[in-house]
């Protein structure tokens, strides 16, 4: 019970994600495969199922195969469960994803330090939380200290850096995922 492999697939997120990875519009897909924008859009919303031939149409479309749109699918979970104990032993540092599948939100847990040269930048909104340890990190030209039990919040686009600066410090990161729409540009002036 709770098992992510129990649940339906959901396709319409498969659907999304391809068709966004190719940039097209719904209205292009809807023209190569037949369909109308409508029901496009409610199978991308999970609001209604394509029927075989249906889901064939849109994969032609989409320059793949059903099988494969199937593949990439999410299961229809609306609760799951990720257990520590079932974590892989890892070398450090270590990075453990805290949800599976494709959703509107990402959450990783790392333990240790990583390429703290690296500089990052997400498309979204991100939350980093210390649960154990602390770390610094460099943001808009400067660097903040945090320890056990504080968060620090950025706005999609910003770069930025971070390290441990105590062994065996564990974060967690936060984040909508890179495909959802999140960032709104700035009005021009």
């Amino acid at each position: 019970m709770g098992d992510h492999k129990e649940q339906p697939l959901r396709v319409g997120a498969a659907v999304r994600r391809r068709r966004r990875t190719l940039e097209l519009t719904l209205a292009v897909v809807a023209e190569r495969s037949g369909l109308s924008v409508p029901f496009l859009s409610q199978i991308e919303n999970e609001r209604a199922r394509p029927s075989q031939s249906s889901l064939e149409k849109v994969a032609d479309a989409l320059r793949t195969t059903a099988v494969e749109l199937l593949a990439a699918a999410d299961p229809a979970c609306s609760v799951d469960v990720v257990r520590a104990e079932g974590a892989v032993p890892w070398v450090e540092p270590r990075v453990r994803s805290l949800v599976r599948g494709h959703h509107q939100m990402h959450a990783s847990e790392f333990t240790g330090d990583h390429d703290a040269g690296r500089e990052l930048q997400y498309r979204n909104d991100q939350l980093m939380y210390v649960a154990d340890g602390a770390v610094e990190i460099e943001a808009e030209g400067r660097a903040y200290r945090l320890g056990r039990g504080d968060t620090l919040y950025l706005t999609g686009g910003v770069r930025h850096r971070w390290r441990a600066t105590v062994a065996e410090t564990r974060l967690l990161v936060v984040a909508v995922a890179e495909d959802i729409e999140a960032l709104r540009d700035k009005p021009q002036k």
